[in-house]
């Protein structure tokens, strides 16, 4: 017996390979869409992957096992409910979050070097070194003020994600040489 005159191994098998292109196509082209939802177990991806792990299991079953349909149904839906759970629990959440705590709130008083050169009442960008790498910033002048590139910089403040920042100038005080803002 099957479905829509196809034996349930062939229905599973086109099942899978739909879900899985459809998978790979939401991969590469999702971030272009929002899919922020109220309940975020119906994002696309977490659903094509319910029905991806449901179709692969249903079509082992049918084909390595002697049950009957409707409990190699009902396993590969359990099955597949649990798997997309652990997904979405240890992979796709703790990603998620991790995007998101990315603030630019404490690089203020870091020091950072200029990477495209800030015009006077413009904006440019600084890298700022971290312990996970190296990230890019757009900046402006604290005091709109040009800074030529290769210049090391202090950030000042932070507003709504650009960094004002003042020129750091070597100075020598007695045996230690440290770096302080030029005024």
């Amino acid at each position: 017996m099957g479905a829509f005159g196809l034996p349930m191994e062939q229905l599973y098998m086109y099942v899978l390979l739909a879900a899985g292109a459809l998978t790979v196509l939401c991969v590469f082209f999702g971030e272009s869409a929002d899919f922020e939802h109220a309940w975020p177990l119906f994002n696309p991806i977490v659903l094509l992957a319910f029905v991806t792990f449901g179709s692969a299991i249903g079509f082992l079953l049918e084909t390595a096992a002697e049950f009957t349909e409707w409990s190699v149904l009902g396993i590969s839906v359990l099955a597949a409910g649990f798997l997309d759970l652990l997904l979405y629990f240890l992979i796709l959440l703790p990603v998620s979050t991790a995007k998101n705590t990315r603030s630019v709130e404490p690089l203020s008083g870091q020091v950072a070097e200029v990477s495209v050169p800030i015009p006077e009442d413009g904006y440019g960008e600084v890298l700022i070194e971290t312990y996970s790498g190296v990230i890019s910033k757009q900046a402006t002048g604290y005091n709109n003020e040009a800074i030529d590139r290769d210049e090391k910089v202090l950030i000042v403040e932070v507003n709504e994600g650009t960094l004002y920042v003042q020129v750091y100038a070597l100075v020598d005080l007695s045996e230690k040489t440290k770096w302080a803002t030029r005024i």
